[in-house]
C-alpha cells in the first residue's frame, strides 16, 4: 500500500505531539489521516492549518461514534495523555480509562499496527499523578498482548508547545522578572519533538520495530541553561532570578488555587528536582533518525515562519 492509501489514526493528535506529527507526516506523502481529540480549541487550530485531513471532536474516555474511525485503520498513534492539572480523577478518565476503549477499538477492528506513546515518567522517581496513571497505562499496553514499539520520550518541545518550554518562553515575554526555583541546576534531557516524530514515522514504516524504547535527549542541560537559552532566542528582555524553592512552591500552591489547569504545578516542580537521570540509547541508529542539538532545535522552534507562531491552549 503506498502512503496515500494508509489510514493513521491519532487518538490524541490534537496537542504538542500530535500537532507536530501531522505536519511531518504530510510532508513525507500521508494525506488518510485522521485525529480525535476532545479539546475544540485545539482541533479547531488544526483545522485551519491542515484543513485536508480528517479532524473530529471526541471524548476518548467513553464510547462513541469515533470507534468507527478504527475500521480499516492501518496504523494507531496512541497519544492522548493528561498531563498536567491537580484533579487526580481527570489523570484516569484521560490515561486510563483512554487506553482500553481505544484498544478494545483496535483488537474488534484487526488493526495491524499500534504505536504507544508512553513517556520517561514511568522510570522516574516522582510519584505524582502523571507518572503513576501512565505507569498503569503502559501496563495495561503491555497486557494487552497487542505486539508494538513503546515510546519512552522525555521532557518534549517544539512547535505547538502549549505546556513546558511553550508556556515558559510564552512567560518570559510577559514578565520583567522570571523567577527559578532554588539554584536553578536541575538536569534535564530535552527531547526536540520534530526528532521525536521522525522516530515514530519510522515504527509507522518498520513493523520490525516492537519493544520498549527509552527515547531520551541526547544532551543533559540544567534547568536554568533552558531558560537562558529560550531567552537568547526569543530576545526578551526579562531578568532572571533565582528565589528560594519554599517561596517558588508556596506561590505554585496558591496559584493552583484560583486556577483550576495551572501550566505548572507543585507536583512538576517536585518531579523537577527529582534528579532523574534517564537512559540514552542509539535511537538515531535504531531509527535511523538523525539527532537535532539542542542550540539548533530551540532555533527552528522559535524562529520557524508560520509555526512558531501558533499557540495552543491548555
Amino acid at each position: 500500500m503506498n502512503k496515500m492509501g494508509k489510514k493513521i489514526v491519532l487518538p490524541g493528535g490534537a496537542g504538542l505531539v500530535g500537532q507536530n506529527l501531522v505536519v511531518r507526516l504530510k510532508e513525507k506523502g500521508y494525506t488518510n489521516i485522521v485525529v480525535l481529540d476532545k479539546h475544540r480549541i485545539n482541533l479547531e487550530i488544526l483545522k485551519q492549518m491542515q484543513p485536508d485531513i480528517h479532524v473530529e471532536y471526541a471524548d476518548l474516555a467513553e464510547e462513541g461514534r469515533w470507534q468507527e474511525h478504527f475500521t480499516d485503520a492501518d496504523v494507531v498513534v496512541m497519544l492522548q495523555a493528561q498531563i498536567g492539572g491537580n484533579n487526580y480523577q481527570e489523570f484516569v478518565r484521560n490515561n486510563i480509562d483512554t487506553t482500553k476503549l481505544i484498544l478494545n477499538a483496535i483488537k474488534i477492528n484487526k488493526v495491524p499496527r499500534l504505536v504507544h506513546i508512553s513517556s520517561s515518567v514511568v522510570e522516574s522517581h516522582a510519584n505524582d499523578f502523571y507518572t503513576n496513571t501512565k505507569k498503569e497505562q503502559e501496563t495495561i499496553v503491555l497486557n494487552s498482548n497487542i505486539p508494538c514499539p513503546i515510546l519512552r520520550p522525555t521532557l518534549m518541545f517544539g512547535w505547538f508547545d502549549r505546556k513546558h518550554l511553550g508556556w515558559l518562553s510564552r512567560f518570559m515575554k510577559k514578565v520583567p522578572v522570571f523567577p527559578i526555583p532554588g539554584h536553578g541546576r536541575y538536569m534535564r534531557q530535552p527531547l526536540y519533538v520534530g526528532d521525536f516524530c521522525n522516530i515514530i514515522m519510522s515504527c509507522i514504516e518498520n513493523n520490525s520495530l516492537n519493544g520498549i524504547y527509552n527515547i531520551s535527549g541526547h544532551e543533559q542541560i540544567d534547568y536554568i541553561d533552558i531558560i537562558r537559552e529560550i531567552k537568547r532566542v526569543t530576545d526578551v528582555k526579562t531578568l532572571i532570578v533565582k528565589i528560594p524553592y519554599f517561596l517558588f512552591y508556596t506561590l505554585l500552591w496558591i496559584w493552583g488555587i484560583f486556577d483550576k489547569n495551572p501550566p505548572f504545578t507543585t507536583q512538576q516542580l517536585a518531579a523537577l528536582i527529582a534528579k532523574d537521570e534517564f537512559e540514552v540509547i542509539d535511537w538515531p541508529g535504531i531509527f535511523s533518525v538523525p539527532y537535532t542539538i539542542f542550540s539548533d532545535a530551540i532555533n527552528e522552534t522559535y524562529t520557524h515562519p508560520v509555526y512558531s507562531n501558533v499557540t495552543l491552549e491548555f
